[in-house]
């Protein structure tokens, strides 16, 4: 379990950084916890995400396609760490595909978007009806369709 809580630890000082670089630029900004988001987001021009892809992908769902979001991955995956400790426990960790940062560039790459001179990436997102109702959100990586109990037989018919 301690390796768990040096993995808590990494995340935690990555959104202390993240907070600490917010905090001496002139912006106004509020941090939310990933598990508060409730409503949309709206009247804003940027979303962070500390975490890993999970937490970007769960902010998604709060957006609309014209409000950008930087992930910050909090404890990428070291690939040496990986080679070497694989033996002794799971060494992977977030793999953060749609993160562009990290604790080490987190400064470097805000600044340049806020700049305008970061290119960001446009990907786009899957709309949903279910039987015959728009769902009001979009997925942004992949949508489950499951049975609320999973062990129940489950029929599904599919168009797109």
């Amino acid at each position: 379990l301690s390796y768990l809580d040096d993995r808590c630890r990494v995340h935690k000082d990555t959104i202390n950084l993240c907070k600490s670089v917010l905090q001496r630029k002139p912006l106004d900004w509020i941090s939310v916890q990933r598990n508060h988001l409730t409503n949309p987001i709206r009247d804003v021009d940027l979303v962070i995400t500390v975490g890993g892809d999970g937490t970007l992908l769960r902010a998604s769902h709060f957006l609309d396609s014209s409000i950008p979001i930087l992930g910050v991955n909090s404890d990428p995956t070291c690939s040496d760490e990986v080679d070497e400790l694989t033996e002794e426990f799971d060494a992977r960790r977030s793999t953060g595909y749609l993160c562009a940062a990290t604790a080490r560039n987190f400064e470097q790459i805000l600044d340049a978007t806020l700049a305008g001179s970061r290119h960001y990436s446009e990907l786009s997102r899957i709309s949903v009806k279910l039987n015959g109702s728009q769902l009001p959100t979009y997925a942004l990586n992949d949508i489950l369709v499951s049975h609320p109990c999973p062990a129940s037989v489950s029929r599904f018919s599919l168009r797109y």
